[in-house]
């Protein structure tokens, strides 16, 4: 069979785990050598692939791309660059398949929320429209959990373990004064409209 490279992006917010879905993803590439031939990772997101600014995972040694499991934050870079409808901004789309043409890759892996996965599926459509054979895969990510169609997202289990600690340790402070002092404690957190976050705080009880 034929080999064709890879493109990996990150987008959004990065989560504690997001580097090692990256390490995930290239270490697969590199088993499927028949198939895959270079891996490249987007500088920012999938600005990287707009700008044809491209990182050459291909280059990097096995220990170094193992070793992203436990690098924190966004190890090529992410972005919150949302790219609108195909009718209105075709011209983004085809730009997109243009590099994709340009350095022979037909493996798109997008590592983000729901917004990514939209990304995925337009470009997707547009290069069968285009008559270009590409294969795009979102790969999940978002501390929100809020995926459709997934039992969970990576990212989620390191917030929740951080949301029921500071909920635990905030309970003992106020259990210590309350008497006199400070009787509630109000802790924000993030979650959009899943609730999923709010409900990790939760698990200070079980303490």
């Amino acid at each position: 069979m034929a080999q064709y490279n890879a493109f990996y992006a990150q987008s959004g917010g990065v989560t504690a785990v997001i580097n090692a879905s990256a390490c995930g993803v290239i270490e697969a590439c590199r088993r499927q050598s028949d198939l895959v031939g270079k891996v490249y990772a987007g500088h920012n997101g999938i600005i990287g692939a707009l700008t044809e600014d491209l990182i050459d995972v291909t280059q990097e040694s096995d220990a170094d791309i193992a070793a992203l499991r436990h690098t924190p934050g966004g190890a090529f870079g992410s972005c919150r660059y949302k790219l609108k409808d195909i009718e209105t901004h075709r011209a983004q789309y085809e730009r997109l398949i243009e590099v994709f043409k340009a350095h022979d890759i037909r493996y798109f892996f997008y590592n983000g929320g729901g917004d990514s996965a939209d990304t995925c599926l337009k470009v997707s459509q547009l290069s069968e429209k285009m008559g270009y054979p590409l294969t795009a895969i979102h790969v999940p990510k978002t501390v929100d959990n809020d995926l459709p169609i997934t039992d969970n997202s990576p990212g989620f289990g390191s917030v929740a373990k951080y949301i029921a600690t500071s909920t635990f340790e905030a309970s003992l402070d106020i259990a210590s004064m309350c008497a006199t002092s400070t009787k509630v404690f109000v802790l924000e957190v993030m979650g959009r409209h899943a609730g999923w976050i709010a409900a990790a705080g939760a698990l200070a009880g079980q303490g």
